[in-house]
C-alpha cells in the first residue's frame, strides 16, 4: 500500500469515527424531541423547518401558517428550540426554567401576527464552569441531563462544557505510560470533587473512585454528547493541563516536573513542565484516546495554573508554556482550538500583568484560542486586557459560587454591561456570551434575561421587562406580583454577588463582616415588602408551581436577612452578661431556623434528601454507598478534612441540612455561652471551635435518612410565617 493510500484510509477512518459521534438527526427532528418532551400535548400544533445560517450565524423564524399551525424555522436544532422558547415567552406568556415551568398554553395557540426573524450576533453561546459538575451535577443521571440539555437548547446554548467521564480516558493513557492501577487510582478524587482534580487542585481526596463509577459515566457522557451534537451544539471537551500523577516522575525520571504549592490546604500537586517533550506526548495521547472514546468537535478546555502561579513570570517562559499547551492539543487534533477561562486575570492579577498575559496568549494563533471572561457582571477582564490582546472572547456571567442558596442577580449590570460591550469600539473580537456559573443556582430570572439577550443584546427597559417576566412566570397578571417584582429588582436583583448567611456560618461571637453583608447592601424591609406583595397574589396565582417556588425563595431570604439581627441580639446579651436576654434571643434565633427548615421542606429544590438520594443511586456495593454519601455530605459542609479552610463554602439552606447541621451547631454555641455566664468564666472560643469541628466531621460520616420529596403546603406555611414575623421584619 502506497503512503498516499495509507493516509487516505486513515483520514477516512478518522472521519467515520467522528461521524459516529456526531448525531444522525436532522435539526428539525432533534428540536422536535425537545418540543415533545416539553409540551407533548401541543407538539402536533407546530411545524419545524431547517434553514441555512445567516452569514455564519444562527437564525430563527416564527410565523403562523394557514390553519393555525405555528411554524418554527431555524439553522440548527438549538435555533429551532430557541424559536420555540421565544414563541412561548412572547406570545403565550409561558416560561421554562430550572426552577419550575409555567406552560399553561391557550387553546388554540396564539397567532404570531407579523413574522419574526432573529439572527444572533454571537457565534458562541457557552455554558458551565467546571465547578458546576461538582456543586450541582455531581450525582446527575441521564433524565436530569436530558432536561438540562433541553433547557440549554431553548436558551440558545451551542457551546457546552462536556467533561463527564474523562477518568476512563486518563486510565487508558496512564496505563500505556506504565502506571499501575493503584498509582492511577490514588490520582483520582472522589465523585463530589472531580472538577478539582480536573483543574489540578488536588489528588486523591474523597477517593478511591470506584471502577463502576468510571464505567457508568463513560456511558453517561456518550449520551450527553450524542444529544448535544444532535441539536447542533459543539461540546467543549477536556484538554491536557499538565496535571499528572506523582508516580509519573518515577516512570520518567529524566522529565522535568513542577511541584506546586498547596491549594487551600490540600497537598500540592505535580505538573509536567510544558516545555518538556513528555508534555506533548501525554497531551497528544489524551486527545487521541478521548477522540476514540467520545469523538471531537475540536474545542478543548485547558486552564493550566488556574489558581496557582507558574514557576516564572518571564514572558519568554510563559510564551513557550502557552505554545506547548496548544501544541499538545494540536498534536492530537490538527484542528484543535484552546478554550481558556480568563479566571487567572481575576484570581491572580499581580502575576498576570500585560507582558505576562500577552506572552501566554500571543503564543497561540488567534483563530485557535477562545477566552471566557467569567465575571462580567462584577469584574470584566476584557477592559483590563485590551479585549484579551486580540483573541476571540466571550462575555460571561458567573452568577453563583458553590451553588449557594441565595436570592441575588445583577440584572442592571448584565443588561447594561453586555449591551455596552457589544457596541464598544474597544470590544475587540467579542464573539459570544456565556453562563459560567459554579452551580445552577436558584435565580431563574438571571438566566431568562441573558438567554433573551443571546438573541437580542439591546439593553431592555428593566422595569417593563421585569413586569413581563412576572406575567409569563406565573401565567397571569397581578398588580401585587408586579409590585413584588419591582421591589425585587430594586433590592436582591441589583446585587450581582451572592448573599451570605449567618445561619450557615460556623458560630462565633465575631462572625466576619463579610458574612454579615448581603452583597451590596439593600434595605431589608424593601425585600420584606416584596414578600408581602407576593403573598398577596396567592389567591390569584397560588396554583402556579413557579409562583410557589418564588414565594418560598423570597420568604427564605427575608428570614435569612432577619437572622443577622437576631444574631446581634445574642452577642449583645452575652456581652452584657444577661442570661435571661441571651436565652430569649437564642430561642428566637433557633425558632427561626426551625421555621426555615419547615419552609424549605415544601420545595424539592431545597431538600438535603434529594441530594443524598441522587448520590445513592450510583453505588453497586455497601462500601460504595458509604463513600458516595460521605462525599455528598462532606462537600456541602466541611469541604475537605476536619480543619479545612473551605468549610461551608458550598453551604446550602436546605431542609434537613438546616435542622440536622446548622441548628445543632447554634444550639451547642448557645449552650456554651450560657454555661460561660453561669460559671463566670470567659467563653473559650478556641475550645468550642475544636469541639465543633469534631462534631461536624462526625456528621459527614452519618447515614441517617432525610425526605427526598417535599412536605407541607408552601402557601400555607409562608402565610403562617408572615403572620409570625411581619411586624418585626417591617
Amino acid at each position: 500500500m502506497s503512503r498516499r493510500v495509507r493516509v487516505t484510509v486513515l483520514l477516512s477512518v478518522f472521519a467515520l469515527s467522528i461521524g459516529a459521534f456526531a448525531g444522525v438527526l436532522e435539526p428539525e427532528d432533534a428540536a422536535r424531541g425537545v418540543l415533545q418532551r416539553l409540551i407533548p400535548d401541543k407538539a402536533d400544533l407546530f411545524e419545524l423547518v431547517s434553514i441555512p445560517k445567516d452569514n455564519g450565524r444562527d437564525v430563527f423564524e416564527i410565523e403562523t401558517a394557514e390553519g393555525g399551525k405555528i411554524i418554527l424555522r431555524g439553522s440548527s436544532g438549538v435555533a429551532i428550540s430557541s424559536a420555540l422558547n421565544w414563541y412561548l415567552r412572547r406570545y403565550c406568556n409561558a416560561t421554562v426554567s430550572l426552577c419550575g415551568n409555567q406552560l399553561d398554553l391557550a387553546d388554540p395557540l396564539p397567532p404570531v401576527g407579523e413574522n419574526v426573524r432573529i439572527v444572533s450576533p454571537f457565534r458562541y453561546r457557552y455554558c458551565f464552569n467546571y465547578c458546576a459538575f461538582s456543586y450541582s451535577m455531581a450525582w446527575w443521571d441521564w433524565p436530569q441531563w436530558e432536561r438540562l440539555i433541553d433547557w440549554m437548547a431553548l436558551h440558545g446554548i451551542n457551546m457546552p462544557l462536556a467533561v463527564t467521564g474523562q477518568e476512563a480516558v486518563w486510565q487508558a493513557v496512564y496505563r500505556t505510560l506504565g502506571l499501575t492501577e493503584d498509582e492511577i487510582g490514588t490520582f483520582f478524587v472522589g465523585p463530589a470533587y472531580l472538577p478539582f482534580g480536573w483543574m489540578g487542585c488536588m489528588d486523591g481526596w474523597g477517593g478511591p473512585l470506584p471502577q463502576g463509577w468510571i464505567d457508568q459515566h463513560v456511558e453517561l457522557e456518550k449520551k450527553i454528547l450524542a444529544r448535544e451534537r444532535e441539536l447542533g451544539m459543539t461540546p467543549v471537551l477536556q484538554g491536557f493541563t499538565g496535571h499528572v500523577p506523582p508516580a509519573l516522575k518515577e516512570k520518567f525520571p529524566e522529565a522535568k516536573f513542577q511541584q506546586l504549592p498547596s491549594w487551600c490546604g490540600f497537598p500540592g500537586t505535580v505538573f509536567l513542565d510544558p516545555l518538556d517533550p513528555l508534555f506533548e506526548r501525554v497531551g497528544k495521547a489524551f486527545v487521541e484516546e478521548q477522540t476514540r472514546l467520545y469523538g471531537t468537535d475540536h474545542l478543548y478546555a485547558s486552564d493550566t495554573f488556574i489558581e496557582m502561579s507558574p514557576p516564572s513570570n518571564d514572558p519568554a517562559f510563559l510564551s513557550n508554556m502557552g505554545g506547548a499547551v496548544y501544541n499538545a492539543m494540536k498534536a492530537g487534533d490538527p484542528e484543535a482550538t484552546w478554550v481558556m477561562q480568563g479566571w487567572i486575570f481575576v484570581n491572580n492579577p499581580r502575576f498576570w500583568q500585560p507582558p505576562q498575559g500577552k506572552a501566554l496568549l500571543g503564543a497561540v494563533p488567534d483563530d485557535r484560542m477562545i477566552l471566557l471572561d467569567l465575571m462580567c457582571e462584577t469584574s470584566p477582564v476584557w477592559k483590563q486586557t485590551e479585549a484579551f490582546y486580540g483573541k476571540p472572547w466571550l462575555w460571561c456571567i458567573i452568577q453563583d459560587f458553590g451553588n449557594v442558596v441565595s436570592l441575588h442577580g445583577g440584572l442592571p449590570q448584565i443588561s447594561e454591561g453586555l449591551s455596552n460591550a457589544v457596541t464598544s469600539p474597544q470590544r475587540g473580537k467579542l464573539s459570544g456570551v456565556g453562563f459560567l456559573m459554579e452551580g445552577l443556582g436558584y435565580n431563574p430570572v438571571v438566566y431568562d434575561l441573558l438567554g433573551e439577550m443571546i438573541w437580542s443584546p439591546e439593553q431592555p427597559d428593566l422595569g417593563q421587562w421585569i413586569s413581563e417576566y412576572a406575567h409569563r412566570r406565573y401565567g397571569g397578571t397581578s398588580r401585587n406580583a408586579d409590585r413584588a417584582w419591582q421591589r425585587l429588582l430594586e433590592t436582591a436583583y441589583r446585587v450581582p454577588g451572592r448573599t451570605n448567611s449567618v445561619i450557615c456560618s460556623r458560630p462565633t461571637l465575631s462572625i466576619p463582616a463579610s458574612r454579615m453583608r448581603a452583597g451590596k447592601p439593600y434595605e431589608p424591609t424593601e425585600l420584606a415588602r416584596a414578600w408581602q406583595f407576593l403573598l398577596g397574589c396567592a389567591r390569584e396565582l397560588g396554583d402556579a408551581d413557579t409562583y410557589r417556588y418564588d414565594l418560598v425563595n423570597v420568604a427564605r431570604q427575608v428570614l435569612d436577612n432577619r437572622a443577622r439581627y437576631l444574631y446581634r441580639d445574642i452577642v449583645t446579651a452575652y456581652k452584657k452578661k444577661d442570661r435571661e436576654s441571651l436565652a430569649s434571643a437564642g430561642e428566637r434565633f433557633l425558632g427561626l431556623l426551625r421555621d426555615m427548615d419547615e419552609l424549605l421542606a415544601t420545595r424539592e429544590e431545597f431538600l438535603l434528601g434529594r441530594w443524598l438520594a441522587d448520590a445513592n443511586r450510583w453505588p453497586t456495593s455497601g462500601e460504595e454507598e458509604r463513600l458516595y454519601e460521605w462525599n455528598a455530605r462532606n462537600q456541602i459542609t466541611l469541604w475537605g478534612p476536619r480543619d479545612s479552610v473551605l468549610h461551608d463554602y458550598a453551604r446550602k439552606q436546605w431542609s434537613g441540612l438546616t435542622k440536622s447541621f446548622y441548628l445543632p451547631r447554634w444550639e451547642m454555641f448557645l449552650d456554651d455561652l450560657d454555661r460561660s455566664l453561669a460559671d463566670g468564666e470567659p467563653f473559650d472560643a478556641e475550645s468550642f471551635e475544636q469541639e465543633l469541628r469534631t462534631w461536624e466531621e462526625q456528621w459527614t460520616h452519618k447515614s441517617d435518612p432525610f425526605p427526598d420529596q417535599p412536605e407541607g403546603d408552601a402557601v400555607e406555611v409562608v402565610r403562617r410565617l408572615w403572620t409570625k414575623y411581619h411586624k418585626e421584619i417591617l
